[in-house]
């Protein structure tokens, strides 16, 4: 079979390469995925550059969420069946025609849902779905967040807007708005004039903003914690523009502020079987009614990964960059 692999840790349009390997069999509790579709993620870019949390060994795969169809089983799997379409979010090397997942990892998907949804149905919206539950705020009360038209940022405003919450999301260009506003999604204000923060309070009014959301690091996140209330929070989602976070001391020490990251990943390895269900139901619920939408730019093919990750990085982007074997 084929599979994207990398020999060196580097920039993935550079170092990503479309190999012939052996076609794996799956162990006990584990079935073989026959790959459609899956979703190129900024933390499949980190880790091709070593630069996440987790570091393969090399040579090695990559790509952690898929939509494919099973076709195999392991010894002592249950309540699975060859054929079935299948979605999973947290198996690594799934950037290959054919991967092997724990059985307890992949979900079935309802024949109602395309594959090109199905393709992004766990990671991010799970994520952003577990960060807004994990926040426990009430109908009424705001958040604001940076990199507001990311795929998490645009999926935790339209969740958030179901549970009556708003949301107030922070662009770094002024056609980021107008994005945004075709996708229903409003209050959005771009960064780039000096004014924005008197927008901010245009659209919030007195309305505390008790927590905020910094996926960009650098000076934009001392940009969102500025804008907390006393007593904020100041979750860390991501680091899409610098590693290095620019706080000011007197915004955390005078707001008596809280600084803490979100990891995906390790919130859904812990989260109890009944919660992670619920959420599940959840998202699929407001995938169907239309609160929720999963665009695509485009779909590349194996051989042509080296371009697609690249255009992964193209500003303006309005939906995710998938890859079909």
């Amino acid at each position: 079979m084929r599979a994207l692999i990398h020999h060196t840790f580097g920039d993935p349009s550079e170092v990503l390469t479309v190999e012939d390997v052996a076609t794996p069999e799956p162990g006990a509790g584990e079935v073989r995925v026959r790959t459609i579709l899956s979703p190129i993620h900024n933390h499949d870019l980190w880790t091709i550059r070593g630069t996440y949390g987790f570091k393969p060994d090399l040579p090695a795969r990559a790509g952690t969420e898929a939509v494919g169809v099973i076709d195999a089983l392991g010894e002592g799997v249950e309540g699975l069946t060859v054929g079935q379409r299948v979605v999973t979010g947290g198996t690594f090397g799934v950037w290959a025609e054919f991967f092997i997942a724990k059985a307890a990892n992949v979900i079935p998907v309802a024949d109602g849902i395309p594959d090109d949804v199905a393709a992004q149905l766990v990671s991010m919206p799970f994520s952003a779905i577990s960060l807004l539950d994990s926040l426990d705020l009430s109908a009424g009360q705001w958040i604001v967040q940076n990199a507001a038209n990311g795929a998490v940022g645009r999926l935790l405003a339209q969740l958030a807007a179901a549970r009556g919450i708003n949301v107030l999301g922070l662009v770094r260009r002024e056609s980021g708005i107008e994005e945004l506003a075709a996708q229903g999604i409003g209050n959005i204000v771009a960064t780039d004039t000096d004014d924005w923060k008197s927008r901010v309070r245009d659209i919030v009014g007195e309305a505390p903003l008790t927590v905020g959301v910094d996926s960009v690091g650098g000076a934009a996140s001392g940009d969102v914690l500025s804008l907390l209330a006393e007593n904020g929070t100041l979750v860390v989602f991501g680091a899409m523009q610098s590693p290095v976070m620019e706080i000011r001391s007197g915004d955390v020490i005078f707001k008596q502020a809280t600084v803490k990251g979100f990891w995906g990943s390790k919130v859904s390895a812990t989260m109890p079987r009944e919660k992670r269900g619920a959420l599940l139901a959840e998202l699929v619920a407001r995938i169907q009614d239309g609160t929720i939408t999963l665009p695509v730019e485009a779909t590349y093919s194996f051989e042509d990964a080296r371009q697609a990750s690249a255009a992964n990085a193209v500003a303006g982007r309005v939906g995710k960059i998938l890859l079909r074997p």
